[in-house]
């Protein structure tokens, strides 16, 4: 069956991928029990918090010299406008690339639009974006309020397209829809693939697509020591480099759970080959994710040169923070394949991995032949005992650092480092994910974990003046699971 179809929406994780939300037990277990597919979608009969598949749409279409449609109240991207208007022009900033503006506005539907319809209003936000802006492409995003509601967007964006000349791409990212936020960048790329990505006029033999978020640009040192052109895909591009993303010559990523629709489309239906090995954290998966890039781009020789002198030139420091960490133990608290990424950069520096929450897991790609990354990781670190999958539910992860007391916390998403530094954790945030790529990355992360030990002293006091807002009741309860159990038996 093909990975890609030309319908307005992407089929969601649930379904596409078999995505879950909830799981305890083994990394092995899992990984075994995925393969199987018999791994359960089990809801909760409480939920503490959650987040949104539109928010993670947004982060995908900061495109150059575009505007973006929000079809919603306002309230559902009031907060994040500024947040991702300053990442823009950080990471412009971090890139060496000339910064630019965001542009985003909401139709600001209303109680009256969900009876009477919204369709006037989106089409006065689109021709108001156009008079203000002149993009050169406009994005629809969708809201729970717009699907409820049946809005017919589609026609909508077909018509304002066939009046302005230019692409308006409708994005189907309704939070209700899915409980895996993730389904949100599947539904961005969907769009972008549909509307705006153009067949290949030839093959850049050179150009290696990155599937990325914003963030410093780390690969360019691994990928010009390989004579290769990196091209960060897809926040941040203009839209004509977005056009010929089918003209690279391969794919890489820094994880599976955002990249993997886009480049089994890619290579599906352009040709362009995702690359099949681990992205490049941690010293053994920077091995073979160069030894597969030099494979791919006929670079074999020159991929074995980079490993052995990159290996050497960072083997001295590397020794030196494993003697300093050896067997201190780490849990990590992440996005999906992320967390494998960051998991086995710890080992590499000598840490223990007791254990790690993931915020879902899906149970395969839509590539069959992609890398599997929780594989990867039990064959690389061993079995990770005291595995869960919990979307981001901080009454649950409160408990289980109380009961496995790690020397360290890692994580990736705002808000969930403070739950370490209240249990006298000393917790890194991994808020840039290409920081700690390649060679260099374990490195910079041994560096930033050995700070945190030193400075550990300070989190005496803020255990002394915090708070943990659980009843003693929920603190002494033995299962952190137990909402899952009370949902299953009813």
């Amino acid at each position: 069956m093909s990975v890609f179809n030309s319908s307005p929406e992407v089929e969601i994780r649930e379904r596409r991928v078999h995505s879950v939300i909830s799981y305890e037990g083994t990394a092995k277990d899992l990984n075994e029990k995925s393969k199987a597919r018999s791994v359960a979608f089990v809801e909760r009969s409480y939920n503490q918090c959650s987040n949104c598949a539109e928010g993670c749409t947004h982060t995908q279409l900061h495109i150059r010299n575009t505007a973006v449609i929000c079809h919603a109240p306002i309230g559902c991207d009031g907060g994040q406008v500024m947040r991702y208007h300053l990442a823009v022009r950080s990471s412009t900033a971090a890139r060496g690339r000339e910064p630019f503006e965001t542009h985003t506005l909401s139709t600001n539907i209303s109680e009256d639009d969900t009876i009477f319809g919204a369709a006037e209003k989106l089409r006065g936000a689109i021709s108001e974006a156009d008079r203000r802006y002149s993009p050169e492409a406009i994005f629809i995003t969708t809201s729970c309020a717009s699907g409820i509601i049946g809005e017919d967007i589609e026609s909508v964006a077909d018509e304002m397209q066939e009046e302005l000349g230019y692409p308006i791409v409708p994005i189907y990212c309704e939070g209700f829809k899915s409980q895996i936020w993730s389904t949100g960048f599947d539904a961005a790329l969907h769009g972008i693939l549909r509307k705006l990505v153009k067949p290949p006029k030839k093959r850049q033999e050179d150009l290696v697509n990155v599937i990325n978020f914003e963030g410093s640009d780390t690969f360019t040192t691994l990928l010009s020591r390989m004579n290769l052109r990196g091209n960060y895909v897809v926040p941040l591009l203009s839209l004509q480099e977005l056009e010929t993303v089918s003209e690279a010559r391969c794919s890489v990523s820094i994880c599976e759970t955002l990249s993997m629709y886009f480049a089994a489309v890619l290579e599906e239906q352009y040709g362009v080959p995702e690359i099949k090995a681990p992205s490049p954290f941690g010293l053994d998966w920077t091995d073979s994710w160069l030894r597969a890039l030099g494979k791919a781009t006929n670079r074999e020789e020159l991929a074995e040169k980079v490993i052995k002198e990159e290996r050497a030139k960072y083997a001295g420091e590397i020794e030196d923070l494993r003697q300093k960490l050896e067997g201190k133990t780490v849990y990590v608290f992440s996005g999906d394949s992320f967390a494998h990424n960051l998991a086995n950069v710890a080992k590499d520096l000598g840490m223990v991995v007791i254990g790690g929450s993931t915020l879902h897991h899906d149970l395969i790609t839509d590539n069959p032949d992609s890398v599997n990354s929780l594989h990867a990781l039990v064959e690389s670190v061993g079995d990770v005992p005291n595995f869960t999958v919990c979307n981001q539910q901080p009454y649950i992860v409160i408990k289980l650092l109380k009961r496995l007391k790690p020397d360290f916390l890692i994580c990736r998403h705002n808000g969930l480092a403070p739950l370490g530094a209240k249990l006298g954790i000393p917790s890194l945030f991994e808020a840039d994910a290409n920081y700690s790529i390649g060679y260099e990355g374990v490195v910079k992360m041994g560096r930033r974990f050995y700070e945190a030990w030193q400075s550990r002293k300070i989190l005496e006091n803020v255990v002394k003046y915090s708070e943990i807002p659980y009843t003693d009741w929920w603190l002494n309860e033995e299962n952190p699971f137990y909402f899952v159990e009370e949902a299953a038996a009813v």
